[in-house]
């Protein structure tokens, strides 16, 4: 059991360091703010107490002072009942208005204060009627009053704090504004939840006791709900700060993953009509490994969007409705329907309006077709979706010439197609 605790413990005192860490570069900019304190503070008591649990180091910190059981202490009052005061506060600033929070942090101090004199008297009372030092203070001491008398303390410090947590928690977690903020309180929440079996494990040893059972067989219960609470924990009280950055890069990942699947379609009206860039393609395949760099991706996607509506905007002329119509059943029969099939269909006007101008079949032969769309208007995450549906089934159709799907070279200026009047400005 020691041996689980050497490297859980350790482990439990380096994520509480690394949480500490991260709250502290807030301190510049939130001097005043009384959660990020109380964040701060409890981590650090947190930390403190998972590093005193480690066996090897508690057995040197009372050596080194030469009092028995001063470990078991720091880990009881640090670990316990300032860790627990300290998150409960924090939590309480963030769902309560300033005054009340103020209000319930101040009671919620005053006990933790006064739990802790209690505990430090029975402690000190309690020492000095042995001089031995126990690997297991409470659980090798729970048969003596005045140690049961300190465990009921801790225990209900401890678990009543928790408990507090999980009630607003589930309380402020239905109603909370902010995702990541709902998220975190409903993370926080669990965690308290796994350091409540803690709380109930050691209460349940004097029992224990008393019944002549041994607690030391189920040990293993503490450094496994310590560490599965404290992990929950930790993410839950950090994450209305780290939540929304990741939301940030997670969408910069999808644009540019968007950026990607819409290049092919783009190049093949491109080839067609090089006026609807406001950039020129670069014109080495060197060069053309730029779109491989993520900077700026959210103007890209943007600007590669409007640059193929544009260019659809142009070929509708050249669709033709009978081929759309052909389209259209050849898809049915290959067993598709619904947003696949008319992307499908889509794709395929696309292709044969290309076909038709790299012909110089004369614009307007065949009645303009509506462009569909599953967008609606300015439903812009709407048409990149309804575009990357597009763009798949035109990648699945098989070529008609190369030609189609190369950007221009030599194209001067009066093989040009010219703009339409009205561009697009979405």
């Amino acid at each position: 059991m020691l041996g689980v605790k050497s490297v859980v413990f350790p482990a439990c005192a380096a994520l509480c360091a690394l949480a500490l860490l991260y709250k502290l570069r807030d301190v510049r900019h939130h001097r005043r703010d009384p959660a990020l304190i109380a964040l701060i503070i409890a981590f650090s008591c947190k930390g403190i107490s998972f590093t005193l649990s480690t066996p090897t180091v508690s057995a040197t910190v009372d050596r080194a002072l030469g009092v028995p059981n001063l470990g078991a202490l720091g880990i009881h009052l640090l670990g316990g009942v300032c860790s627990s005061a300290a998150f409960l506060i924090a939590i309480v600033y963030w769902v309560y208005p300033r005054e009340e929070a103020g209000r319930r942090a101040l009671v919620r101090l005053v006990i933790a204060v006064l739990c802790a004199a209690a505990m430090l008297t029975l402690w000190g009372v309690a020492g000095s009627q042995t001089q031995g030092r126990s690997a297991h203070y409470l659980l090798q001491n729970a048969h003596r009053p005045l140690v049961a008398g300190y465990l009921l303390l801790y225990v209900s410090a401890f678990g009543s704090g928790m408990v507090e947590i999980m009630r607003l928690c589930r309380r402020y977690g239905r109603v909370a504004g902010r995702q990541w903020l709902r998220r975190g309180l409903f993370s926080t929440g669990i965690g308290a939840g796994a350091c409540l079996i803690y709380c109930l494990n050691r209460a349940a040893s004097l029992i224990a006791v008393q019944s002549g059972l041994e607690p030391l067989d189920w040990e293993l219960l503490t450094p496994v709900a310590n560490g599965i609470g404290i992990f929950f924990l930790v993410a839950g009280l950090t994450m209305p700060s780290w939540g929304p950055r990741l939301s940030d890069w997670r969408r910069l990942l999808g644009n540019f993953r968007s950026y990607q699947r819409l290049h092919p379609l783009w190049l093949a009206l491109y080839g067609a009509l090089p006026h609807i860039a406001l950039s020129p393609e670069p014109p080495t395949r060197l060069a053309r490994l730029s779109r491989f760099v993520p900077r700026d991706i959210n103007y890209r996607l943007y600007r590669k969007v409007i640059e193929i509506q544009d260019g659809l905007l142009v070929l509708r002329p050249y669709m033709e409705p009978a081929a759309m119509a052909a389209a259209g059943r050849d898809a049915e029969r290959a067993g598709l329907s619904g947003e696949d099939l008319r992307a499908t269909v889509h794709a395929t006007a696309i292709q044969a309006a290309l076909r038709a101008k790299r012909d110089n079949v004369p614009a307007g032969a065949h009645p303009v077709v509506p462009e569909p769309s599953s967008a609606k208007e300015g439903d812009y995450a709407g048409e990149v979706a309804w575009l990357l549906r597009v763009a798949r089934a035109y990648k699945s159709l098989p070529p008609t010439s190369p030609a189609a799907s190369e950007p221009p070279t030599d194209r001067t200026a009066d093989e040009t197609p010219a703009p339409p009047e009205n561009r697009s400005t979405r």
